[in-house]
């Protein structure tokens, strides 16, 4: 099989938009939506930075930047991402390239949770 032009094509993400609550205590809070559908595009992915694990009591951390030519409504540095079977949050804010209609673009850097990525948590 021929290599795939993971720009153009790439990969199928899933996007969780945030939502803004209030906690029990009264204080408003943002986070992901567990009750909202997904927002499924294509995506291209590019290792940005990782750091492996070598010593007891580290993290293993994974950071990549993730592209796409879609507006996606809702999703911010609060929203979740569901990629490559791993839970990723957004740890910067999305940002918008300006440009022609085919090199437009939105890019978001991700990094890998630690945890099984549970929506409500």
């Amino acid at each position: 099989m021929p290599p795939v032009q993971r720009r153009r094509r790439g990969f199928l993400v899933d996007f969780y938009p945030s939502i803004q609550t209030v906690d029990r205590r009264g204080n408003r809070t943002v986070l992901p939506d567990p009750d909202a559908e997904p927002i499924n595009v294509r995506a291209w992915v590019a290792p940005d930075r990782s750091s492996k694990a070598e010593v007891p009591g580290q993290q293993q951390i994974n950071v990549y930047t993730l592209g796409t030519h879609a507006d996606l409504q809702g999703v911010d540095m609060f929203s979740r991402v569901n990629w490559n079977d791993n839970w990723w949050d957004i740890v910067s804010p999305p940002a918008h390239h300006e440009g022609e209609r085919h090199t437009r673009h939105w890019t978001f850097t991700i990094r890998e949770r630690p945890d099984d990525g549970a929506l409500n948590g």
